[in-house]
Formats: C-alpha cells, sequence, structure tokens
C-alpha cells in the first residue's frame, strides 16, 4: 500500500538534533541533512536483501538492506522503524539500534541524500511480503556470499548499504565471538 501524500522528513544537525521540516522532496533536491534509518534483518546465518524496485526515483534496481526510511515528525524512530519495516516486507520482529552514521551522496545535479542514518538489526524467521512499489524482489543471502558479492560486485548495491553493511557484519561477528548485545532493543 502506496503512501498517498509527500511526506516530511525531520531536518537535523551533525548531532542528530532536529533543526526543521522539508518535503522528502525538497530535502532530496538539495543536500539537507535529514533523520533516516535501516533495517538489516538476519535469519541465522543469512541476511535479508531486497532489490529496490526499478521505478524508485533514484537507486531503482539496486540491492540494499530489507528496509530504509524516514521517521516522519512527532514520530518516534522506533515507531517509523517498525512502520516501514512492515509496509516494506511484511516483517515484524524486535529490533535493536546498534549505530548510526552521516552520508551524502550526489546521483544527479538535483538529487542528493544527505542522512543521518540510524542502523537496526533484528533476527526474522518469518513469512515474507514485498510492497511492489517499494521492493522488486526479496532475498535471504548467507553471509559469506553477501561479503563476496560486496567485493567482487560493489555497484549491484546502494550507496548507504555499502558503507552500513561492512560494519553490521563486523559487529555481528564481534558479538558472536563476545556473545553480547549491542544497544537497545525496539519492540
Amino acid at each position: 500500500m502506496m503512501e498517498q501524500k509527500e511526506d516530511q522528513l525531520l531536518l537535523v544537525d551533525l548531532y542528530d538534533n532536529v533543526t526543521g521540516y522539508a518535503f522528502k522532496s525538497e530535502a532530496h533536491r538539495r543536500p539537507m541533512l535529514h533523520r533516516a534509518f535501516s533495517v538489516f534483518l538476519f535469519r541465522g546465518e543469512e541476511m535479508l536483501l531486497q532489490q529496490r524496485a526499478e521505478e524508485k526515483y533514484h537507486s531503482g534496481g539496486l540491492w540494499s538492506n530489507a528496509c530504509c526510511s524516514h521517521p516522519r515528525p512527532g514520530e518516534k524512530l522506533e515507531e517509523a522503524v517498525r512502520r516501514r519495516t512492515m509496509m516494506e516486507v511484511g516483517a515484524d520482529c524486535p529490533m535493536t539500534e546498534v549505530f548510526s552514521f552521516v552520508y551524502c551522496h550526489r546521483f544527479h545535479e538535483q538529487l542528493y541524500e544527505y542522512e543521518f542514518d540510524h542502523v537496526f538489526v533484528g533476527e526474522y524467521d518469518g513469512p515474507l511480503r514485498a510492497e511492489p512499489t517499494e521492493v522488486a524482489q526479496l532475498r535471504w543471502v548467507p553471509i559469506p556470499q553477501l561479503e563476496q558479492e560486496l567485493l567482487t560486485h560493489p555497484e549491484q548495491f546502494s550507496v548507504w548499504f555499502l558503507t552500513a553493511a561492512p560494519k553490521v557484519l563486523a559487529l555481528r561477528r564481534e558479538q558472536g565471538r563476545n556473545g553480547e548485545q549491542t544497544g537497545k532493543e525496539t519492540d
């Protein structure tokens, strides 16, 4: 189900403090730093990837993490993560924020991604349902295969995924060695 009206995004400073609001099209037309999130879902030793729908205004056809989007004004980040993950891939599970990062990418003269991206991780082994306006296809990928694909075919992945996925994988590997949980759980 496609959202009917254009969302407003939360503009933030370099420390993720809200400084104002802008419509999504304006925030992406000019490089305006705004709050975003990326969700990484695992099923044991596999990661869920989504191929972005070809019709997306940027990065169409590229592989990326399970879900990525923006919270709305007045919406808690954790609520937005749950809402969009359900909407894009039909998954609902506890998720933990593990880190955040800022990135800026210019797709062309009037299209930028300039995001303060909060990264969430969860374990999910249930049914999936791809929202066709957002997702072309879904696939579970064994971690060793994903690591190889990232090294040999980086052009097949979204720019934020190329930044975040290695850190997510490194944290997961470190937690596996230490038997630790990082961050706070949201459900």
